[in-house]
């Protein structure tokens, strides 16, 4: 299959319109929001819409409808956790339901004529009707660098990729932005952040942290380094591969490869 792109310009319909998904903070979301503000109108991309999964006001975690507020964006909810207790289940583990949840979160979204689905630190996993509704068109920014690979597989992913980075001995950390497939953190990658140094206390090592005794400690340590590449990494990267996308220099084939203008980049754009 000849590669697409994830996005073409087109002077008629104006700049790409994004949702941001998000579950929490939205500090994503606010760094693409004041990228957009700063490129005004040269900005190639524009966010419509901020939905999230976490509706219950008291959950003050989730600022969802602080920021569509702040920013007079439009905004939607799907309150997965109410979601699974209509199906009587009191967790969302069950991941053979989320089908029917995504097909409700696809028909609130078609009104919006929606180009792009940015995932800002949306803590549900997305399953087939979103990912065939918006093909190739769905994009999130994870704390690792999938292209090192272990096995066959990419090695770091899923929520604990820092921990799981710090315990296997690495120096430099990376954020990297991918497209979003079914399979989770195993869509295409389309831009490697430059590296933060791994910075232990003193005295400790790679191997100490493996240590049982010192599991706070590694947690302690992870979110600390999870925090310096949040800045120095996703806040990097993700409006700038927003704009790439949105000035339609990113392709991909169904293949698995990608293309940054034009020429194939099996491992994304390295910053």
């Amino acid at each position: 299959m000849p590669p697409r792109r994830i996005f073409t310009p087109n002077s008629h319909s104006g700049p790409m319109k994004i949702a941001c998904f998000m579950s929490g903070s939205g500090t994503n979301v606010i760094k693409i929001l004041e990228r957009q503000s700063m490129r005004g109108n040269r900005c190639p991309y524009r966010v419509m819409l901020i939905f999230t999964d976490v509706l219950d006001p008291s959950n003050q975690k989730c600022r969802a409808q602080a920021i569509s507020s702040t920013y007079h964006l439009q905004y939607e909810h799907n309150d997965i956790l109410d979601f699974y207790r209509r199906q009587g289940q009191q967790t969302k583990k069950d991941l053979s339901l989320r089908p029917e949840f995504d097909q409700t979160t696809v028909g609130m979204l078609e009104k919006y004529n929606l180009d792009l689905i940015a995932l800002c630190g949306y803590m549900s996993i997305v399953t087939r009707p979103l990912t065939e509704r918006y093909n190739d068109r769905i994009v999130n920014v994870h704390p690792a660098d999938l292209s090192v690979r272990e096995k066959g597989r990419r090695k770091y992913t899923g929520l604990n990729a820092v921990q799981d980075a710090l315990l296997a001995g690495e120096t430099k950390l990376y954020s990297t932005t991918h497209v979003v497939r079914e399979k989770v953190d195993y869509g295409e990658i389309l831009m490697r952040s430059p590296p933060i140094d791994v910075i232990l206390p003193e005295g400790i090592t790679a191997q100490e942290l493996r240590d049982p005794k010192n599991r706070t400690l590694v947690k302690q340590i992870a979110a600390e380094h999870q925090n310096r590449l949040k800045e120095r990494g996703d806040w990097v990267i993700y409006p700038k591969t927003l704009e790439m996308i949105g000035e339609g220099r990113y392709a991909v084939d169904g293949q698995g490869n990608v293309y940054v203008g034009g020429v194939l980049t099996p491992n994304g754009l390295r910053l």
